[in-house]
């Protein structure tokens, strides 16, 4: 019997499943496809999800094989510089295909231990008190502990659960593809430039060897979204946005997507979690999607983990709802408004124009930016120093950096004191006794996601709040005295 079942091996899935290995957990992971997808829907990974990647050792390989952009101008496309002063040690985005960030993970989780099963597609489920049992297509039942649904915007275990997914449906289809144009690059970058001036869901950006990404609206709302628009379809669109339809032929693959937009009512029901795009769906300007997906994992991977190991307090498995719903209602909010502003409209545009004014102000196009770039998250830990709820930015120390400490996925007492202790809790949390100039509190308590729950010196204060969110000491959670 597998500790955790992971129906999805997406980005999500997989993140998700390493987090969980790196607390001894058996994660399966089962995903409906046989192979891996072709279709690049994400592009990149924006400030946190490169915090993330760095925090658990992963950056590097992703730097290999990714562009670093600037973090400006993601906000409803207005085209602005990036600002000053962004909190965080990676003031850019990180351009790499989705398909790219598949593979990386793929071949850390098999690194780690995760099992990943192919072709296995999950039609029923049930649980009770001691787990859930979850039926396949082909009759299979398998028993786990837990299961997490990271299986996308249709996914089968929600519709199980029976968790409400409120929201609005689509009310404008997107064509997005690769393919070849004939025409000259020049050409095709005059005529982007022109129509984009007053049509922001269109573009053709250039790949290699003739072959372009091209993103245009669709005539309509499809009826099922899951049959991808003819090779005839999205040339038509391109001659009534562009006059032209730039030669396209030999399409690697062509698809399209909605402006539809929910969030599932509950992230948790009962030993069943929701995550990635199973909990939440919205337009991807801004392109957060994916990272929002990448943060809930490693938010929930750590407080299931708890849970399996039996150490998690009270209320741990259930403030994975409490913080990550209000973020995903944020992000639900933020593309509402950014896909007001792209609206060809009058109306709107006159907005986006005065929204445009606003981003002149340093101060909010760095709230807007890091707004996209989820770096302004705050959970709610309660009244307490300004750091409390944040994620902590990677900081210098005397020897090394502070995300060098945490690629264990453990928690971490970085103490400038030298006198403070974890005593009963050395088996879940690092102490540190380092400096850092950039850091001018005496001590941080972080947790695994480097969330900090607690900042101070005194060593009473800093046992309750290891028990808030480790647990009881290891004599008491092992039954002695």
């Amino acid at each position: 019997m597998a500790d955790v079942i992971i129906a999805g091996g997406g980005p999500t899935g997989l993140m998700l499943a390493c987090e969980l290995r790196l607390h001894g957990v058996h994660a399966l992971v089962l995903e409906r496809e046989t192979e891996p997808t072709k279709y690049v829907r994400a592009l990149g990974l924006h400030a946190r999800s490169v915090e993330v990647m760095d925090q658990r050792g992963l950056l590097e390989r992703f730097l290999e094989l990714g562009q670093q952009y600037p973090a400006g101008g993601f906000f409803a496309a207005i085209a602005k510089p990036s600002p000053d002063r962004l909190d965080t040690a990676h003031p850019y985005v990180l351009g790499i295909p989705q398909t790219t960030t598949d593979r990386l993970l793929t071949e850390h989780a098999i690194e780690v231990g995760v099992e990943i099963r192919r072709g296995c597609e999950l039609v029923g489920l049930t649980q009770d008190d001691h787990g859930v049992t979850a039926e396949l297509a082909d009759g299979t039942r398998l028993r786990s502990r837990y299961l997490v649904g990271c299986d996308g915007g249709r996914s089968t275990v929600r519709r199980l659960l029976g968790v409400g997914f409120p929201g609005e449906p689509s009310r404008v289809d997107t064509l997005l593809g690769e393919l070849e144009l004939t025409a000259p690059p020049e050409t095709v970058a005059a005529v982007m430039a022109e129509v984009r001036k007053t049509q922001f869901r269109f573009g053709a950006g250039p790949l290699a060897d003739g072959v372009y990404r091209v993103v245009v609206p669709a005539e309509g709302v499809a009826d099922d979204r899951s049959v991808p628009p003819t090779l005839e379809e999205f040339k038509q669109q391109l001659r009534a946005y562009a006059g032209t339809d730039f030669g396209a032929h030999s399409p690697r693959w062509l698809s399209r997507f909605g402006d539809a937009t929910r969030l599932a009512e509950r992230y948790r029901t009962g030993r069943v979690l929701l995550a990635g795009d199973a909990a939440h769906i919205h337009p991807p300007v801004g392109g957060q999607g994916l990272n929002l997906g990448i943060q809930d994992a490693f938010n929930l991977g750590w407080k299931l983990a708890a849970e399996v190991n039996g150490w998690a307090p009270d209320g741990l498995l259930d403030s994975y709802h409490t913080e990550r719903h209000p973020v995903a209602a944020d992000v639900l909010d933020n593309t509402r408004a950014q896909m007001q502003l792209m609206s060809p409209e009058p109306g709107p545009q006159a907005v986006r124009r005065l929204v445009s004014e606003l981003m002149e102000f340093d101060e909010v196009n760095r709230y807007l930016t890091e707004k996209i770039a989820a770096l302004g998250i705050r959970y709610d830990f309660g009244d307490g120093h300004d750091l409390l709820g944040k994620r902590m930015r990677d900081v210098g120390l005397k020897k090394g950096r502070l995300y060098e400490l945490m690629h264990g996925g453990r928690g971490l007492l970085l103490d400038q004191t030298g006198g403070l202790s974890v005593g009963g809790w050395l088996d879940r949390v690092d102490h540190v006794v380092e400096v850092s100039e950039e850091l001018d509190v005496p001590a941080v308590l972080l947790r695994p996601d480097g969330h900090v729950a607690w900042v101070g010196s005194d060593q009473e204060e800093l046992i309750r709040h290891l028990r808030r969110w480790f647990g009881a000491p290891a004599d008491l959670a092992s039954g002695s005295r």
